[in-house]
């Protein structure tokens, strides 16, 4: 016995340790969420924008994780149930709260968790929905509206055996009995899990799961980027694996004794498997989409700045083309009146020569002076420019 109660309090203290690394990192997600809004927010980044629509609904991601967590860690016989920590509550509260425990967690916050889930997911699909601030409103009365039915019902059955105890005395009480009285000590009282209570909670999960599978198709269909592809397929197999997975343990603990190993051995792996649903869920619906949203503003960013250098520079140097071009067509004068000052001056300058005695035809010459070089020598072979046609050939401009 006093292994198993080492045991049972050893994985009180990993869920604990647990739920605060998960509380810690929600923390986190929601200081970064913050600072996405507020640098995205005003700043004329319209496709980041995009990114940033359902912030409200992540952030309602959270919260619901954090509601989870803090049940948790209340139906912990380490907190409540072994009446060391908090030995002031009687037999009557401890079993309010556990009632008060299946109610929040199987009928509140699991399907409320897994539902925003696979809202957010569905949200990838809209082109502009999520750019509307009506889409968050929207999605929280979707998530509210369609979790009351579990949560309505994971009440009525654990309201329904007090007002009803004749015709539930036919069932076992493992099927609708939130607590459990404590062989060891009368005045505690251990939390349990209903089956009626999982069986609901399973049935909303078959529905929900099967939905997300046919919206992970339509995803994978339609996103062609490898890496995408690869982090829907891990959301959707995850999320669809472990919470099944968790229900199914939690149905299991209905024929193991709560103040025993076996027990919170299958309710700790249970915690643990919708512990990595959320923190998949988190990782990749609201971390990592910020983190890319922000690389691709820092390289928007820099993509921007090396056009406005680009330009800038082109600005430039069509200045000083312009400028030297005046200059040099101020001194377009015959070979025989190039001054020294003209050959000393690194400029652009327009040049004509006269008519060549075979073609006729006379030749406006770009010349790029630096102080070593001189004039065009006569009788050079080539002359750099274009040809200038006699008055009577000139067309106008196109």
């Amino acid at each position: 016995m006093p292994h198993s109660r080492f045991a049972v309090d050893a994985l009180g203290v990993i869920t604990i340790i647990l739920v605060s690394i998960l509380v810690l990192f929600g923390l986190f997600c929601i200081l970064y969420l913050i600072y996405f809004h507020t640098k995205t927010r005003g700043q004329g980044y319209i496709q980041l924008g995009y990114f940033n629509g359902p912030w409200i609904i992540r952030i309602a991601f959270i919260l619901f994780a954090f509601w989870w967590c803090f049940g948790e860690v209340v139906r912990l016989n380490f907190i409540r149930g072994d009446g060391r920590l908090l030995n002031a509550l009687s037999y009557k509260w401890q079993e309010t709260v556990c009632k008060c425990y299946i109610v929040s967690s199987l009928g509140f916050a699991e399907p409320c968790l897994y539902l925003t889930i696979v809202l957010l997911l569905r949200a990838s699909l809209q082109k502009s929905g999520t750019l509307s601030q009506k889409w968050n409103g929207k999605t929280a009365g979707y998530i509210l509206l369609f979790c009351l039915p579990v949560f309505a019902l994971q009440l009525i059955l654990i309201l329904a055996p007090q007002y009803k105890k004749d015709h539930m005395s036919k069932l076992p009480y493992y099927f609708t009995s939130p607590v459990k009285r404590s062989k060891h000590d009368i005045d505690v009282a251990l939390c349990t899990y209903p089956l009626l209570n999982t069986f609901c909670l399973g049935l909303f999960a078959i529905m929900l799961t099967s939905y997300l599978f046919w919206l992970g198709g339509r995803i994978l269909h339609l996103v062609i980027n490898r890496s995408l592809q690869k982090r829907v397929c891990m959301l959707v197999l995850t999320v669809s694996a472990f919470f099944p997975i968790r229900i199914l343990l939690l149905g299991f603990t209905v024929k193991t004794q709560p103040e025993y190993l076996p027990f919170q051995a299958l309710a700790f792996v249970g915690f643990v498997s919708f512990f990595c649903c959320i923190g998949v869920g988190m990782y990749m619906l609201i971390f990592l989409p910020v983190r890319d949203s922000l690389a691709l503003k820092k390289c928007s960013e820099r993509d921007i700045e090396a056009r406005r250098r680009l330009s800038d520079e082109q600005t430039e140097t069509v200045s000083l083309i312009a400028n030297q071009s005046t200059l040099g067509g101020s001194m377009v004068s015959s070979p025989g009146r190039n001054s020294a000052a003209s050959t000393k001056r690194g400029s652009i300058s327009f040049r004509t020569t006269d008519k060549d005695g075979t073609s006729g035809a006379a030749f406006v010459e770009l010349s790029v002076f630096s102080p070593s070089q001189h004039s065009t020598p006569p009788g050079s072979p080539q002359l750099l420019g274009w040809p200038m046609l006699p008055p009577s050939q000139a067309q106008g401009p196109l």
